[in-house]
């Protein structure tokens, strides 16, 4: 006896945690998932409707379905590049990058902003598993971007996000969170989000941009960095 469309969608939630649990990690076929679940093609591909819309996972014709969001489409030799790039150099971009967005962000903000970037940390403090950690944390990170009020940098954090998806170091992001848990991120990242906010709010550009890198150093850490490595 076939189950249904809300039994369906649980046991496929189950089973991704475990068959994909890393951002970018390929689901078995649909011929698979449909008897390890024990639904019928139909209901499973509702069930992946309902996970796409929600970001969970994305598919590609040919290629197969992965976990996380659908990147943005990129040059061929964009994507190249990140698949290539390490971990290391990933953070080692966003550690050059990111406080000075920050920055920026402190000079040009007004009182809605701060509003709004409050709400990105209370977000975070809520999230109550790996995927809405993650969620929480790319949105926190965009919000900034968008409160410094230039196009480039927007679209470079944006890009930064598209490689959430498939790259190398996202690999190790998401093991990261595995490692560190939940509560490492909704209380010490959160942490770390609300005294970037606070600096934000009190126009002060330098305590900003301090307090970013030393988030994105304490994120390096805990992706296994050493401190020194980029010094």
């Amino acid at each position: 006896m076939r189950i249904g469309k809300v039994e369906a969608l649980a046991r496929l939630r189950a089973l991704i945690e475990t068959d994909a649990p890393a951002v970018g990690d390929r689901l078995p076929a649909e011929r698979r998932l449909t008897t390890a679940i024990g639904c019928s093609r139909e209901t499973l591909r509702a069930a992946l409707d309902l996970l796409e819309a929600e970001g969970e996972i994305w598919r590609h014709v040919g290629q197969g379905t992965f976990r996380g969001r659908r990147p943005p489409g990129q040059p061929v030799r964009d994507r190249i590049l990140i698949e290539a790039t390490t971990p290391l150099d990933l953070m080692d971009a966003r550690r050059m990058l990111e406080p000075s967005v920050a920055a920026a962000a402190a000079l040009r903000r007004t009182d809605p902003d701060v509003a709004l970037l409050y709400s990105k940390v209370e977000q975070g403090r809520m999230a109550r598993d790996r995927a809405a950690c993650e969620r929480a944390d790319d949105a926190f990170h965009q919000s900034i971007a968008q409160v410094a009020r230039n196009p480039v940098l927007v679209a470079l954090l944006r890009h930064f996000s598209s490689t959430r998806c498939r790259a190398v170091w996202q690999r190790e992001w998401d093991r990261t969170y595995r490692r560190v848990g939940v509560t490492e991120f909704t209380q010490v990242h959160s942490g770390h989000h609300r005294d970037i906010v606070d600096a934000i709010a009190a126009g002060d550009d330098g305590a900003a941009q301090q307090a970013m890198a030393r988030h994105l150093d304490a994120v390096s850490t805990a992706m296994g960095a050493p401190d020194d490595v980029h010094r």
